[in-house]
């Protein structure tokens, strides 16, 4: 399956992270859920950023930090591996595309949400 780390992940149930924390398990997609604040969204301990956890076997990263908040975590998101990155609406980030592309990852400016629900994830 396609593990999927969400970088920018909340409890707040407003928020575009949690829907897709949701959506994710219901439709059975594995995610680890990274953020600043603890808590818990459907069964998965929100890890925090701030101490880059190790996660093995990325298939893709989904962002929901803006670009000024992502360049803290540059290394630590291409030190994931992931096979493609996702830079949700509002989260476009042409210097980090770059680099992620120049490591070989995928980069994709869409939505996580849309991109489920058509089958296209």
């Amino acid at each position: 399956m396609k593990k999927t780390v969400i970088i920018g992940a909340t409890t707040n149930t407003a928020r575009y992270s949690y829907l897709a924390a949701h959506m994710l398990k219901n439709h059975s997609i594995p995610f680890v859920p990274v953020g600043i604040r603890k808590g818990e969204v459907f069964g998965e301990e929100i890890l925090d950023l701030r101490q880059s956890p190790p996660i093995d076997d990325v298939h893709t990263v989904t962002l929901y930090l803006g670009p000024k908040n992502q360049v803290p975590y540059y290394d630590y998101i291409l030190s994931l591996n992931p096979e493609r990155i996702i830079f949700n609406p509002g989260t476009e980030n042409d210097e980090l595309a770059d680099m992620a592309q120049e490591k070989g990852i995928e980069t994709e400016e869409a939505c996580t949400l849309v991109m489920i629900r058509i089958g296209a994830f």
